[in-house]
């Protein structure tokens, strides 16, 4: 099938598929959790002083690392934050993402998906193990980005 879409129209030649493939359901994820991490990066970034941004320009300083937070003065919302909420968002993601990927058995599915396969075929035990599984990795995940934000906090004060 013929991409028809403007952005698939320009990445068909290049021999790259979004649609029905996981490369689709990172591009919603990211669309759908963006706006989590800019809301936390944007208080930062409006706080920062003049004096920092003429500091890096007369310094000519166009590196990555004038991005990082240890540069940031010293606010607690830091890219993590916005992480951690773009991820709580995207675990449960169900609509943005069905678009993209289709339900294709065997294919590309997402865990949400399969939990509501399980509910209309009965299946309650099925549908809890998936939502347990689920709500276990999420609390993994949770947990190590907050090991992460302690460790940065204690590492750069």
């Amino acid at each position: 099938m013929p991409a028809n879409g403007w952005i698939g129209s320009l990445l068909e030649p290049l021999g790259i598929k979004v649609a029905f493939t996981p490369l689709g359901i990172i591009v919603a994820l990211t669309f759908i959790g963006l706006p989590f991490v800019v809301r936390t990066v944007q208080p930062v970034l409006q706080d920062l002083e003049v004096e920092h941004e003429e500091a890096a320009a007369s310094a000519r300083r166009r590196s990555l690392a004038d991005l990082h937070p240890r540069h940031l003065p010293g606010h607690p919302a830091r890219p993590h934050t916005g992480f951690a909420l773009a991820f709580a968002r995207g675990v449960g993601e169900y609509g943005s993402v069905i678009f993209i990927a289709g339900n294709m058995p065997a294919g590309v599915e997402i865990v949400p998906l399969l939990i509501i396969i399980k509910l209309e075929q009965f299946d309650y035990a099925g549908a809890t193990v998936l939502a347990v599984m689920m709500l276990l990795a999420s609390f993994v995940l949770l947990l190590a980005i907050n090991l992460l934000q302690h460790w940065t906090r204690s590492r750069h004060g």
